[in-house]
């Protein structure tokens, strides 16, 4: 509670030199291709349905960084996931159902930082750890737990992130009794997957809706003692935006439930396996859920 007070009262400098808001709609996200996606889907969901101007402030860090751009007024919406939120900006240990996280992270936000969140779109992106597939078939595992007794021989690479979070390294570690060749090696998050299938690390943590996992021949392991919370996709806005602009949430809103976990993958795999424009997808996409 003590750390939420001292984001309460950071927050309160950062609004007072936040910029002034016009017609216009600032969509922030983290620094990767999944946020990209998300941010771009919300962008030209608003340019298309109304006439506000959208401005993109995309690759801003991770978490915190977009936590404190949206506290600041620096940005008006940006895409989260409810485990994160619950961990990583309400330091609350995992646990619960997704309508239990859902819920509490729901009535946290509003009330310590005016901010809406608004209803999951439909896919839930948990951390996977992920390992060649040539070694889930050679050595025959599924589940962290097996290949826990092989860590001591593997390298493992994982974002700064991951390492740092409540539901990252340390508690998976403790719960599964990870012993690594060495330190982990902390690595940009563009980087994790192609150090994998190079063979420079031996175990990531990625996300479950990764486009490479198929495309690299990945094998996600299976959290079998359930340490990971639910991280379903919400969008997380501004209350003084949608006061002005109430038109936004119910656009918004319009994306509840329409993204499954396969269409993230493949929106996922299309930029980062096929190099694709992340405006000619998105827009591919709102046509063939019929959004546009």
């Amino acid at each position: 509670m003590k750390k939420l007070l001292s984001t309460l009262l950071l927050t309160t400098v950062l609004l007072s030199c936040g910029p002034p808001r016009t017609d216009r709609i600032v969509i922030g996200t983290k620094n990767f291709t999944e946020q990209l996606i998300l941010g771009e889907i919300f962008a030209q969901q608003i340019e298309n349905k109304t006439h506000l101007k959208v401005d993109r402030r995309f690759y801003l860090a991770g978490t915190y960084i977009c936590h404190q751009s949206i506290l600041a007024g620096r940005i008006d919406i940006y895409p989260e996931y409810t485990g994160t939120a619950l961990t990583a900006i309400l330091k609350q240990p995992p646990g619960g159902t997704k309508q239990e996280v859902y819920n509490e992270i729901k009535s946290e936000y509003a009330k310590h930082f005016k901010l809406a969140i608004g209803q999951p779109l439909g896919f839930n992106d948990t951390f996977a750890m992920q390992i060649r597939g040539e070694d889930a078939r050679k050595l025959n595992i599924r589940t962290i737990s097996e290949a826990a007794k092989y860590s001591p021989l593997w390298h493992a690479g994982f974002g700064y992130e991951f390492m740092e979070r409540p539901d990252g390294y340390k508690g998976l570690a403790q719960t599964y009794n990870l012993h690594f060749a060495e330190e982990p090696r902390i690595m940009d998050l563009g980087l994790l997957a192609r150090s994998l299938k190079e063979k420079r690390v031996d175990i990531t943590a990625g996300n479950s809706t990764d486009g490479l996992i198929y495309a690299f021949d990945f094998y996600v392991l299976e959290d079998d003692r359930h340490y990971f919370p639910p991280y379903e996709a919400v969008p997380v806005m501004r209350e003084q935006m949608l006061n002005k602009h109430p038109e936004v949430k119910q656009i918004v809103d319009e994306l509840t439930g329409k993204i499954t976990e396969e269409d993230m993958r493949q929106l996922n795999y299309a930029i980062d396996g096929q190099h694709r424009n992340v405006t000619e997808i998105v827009s591919e996409f709102l046509k063939k859920k019929n959004l546009k």
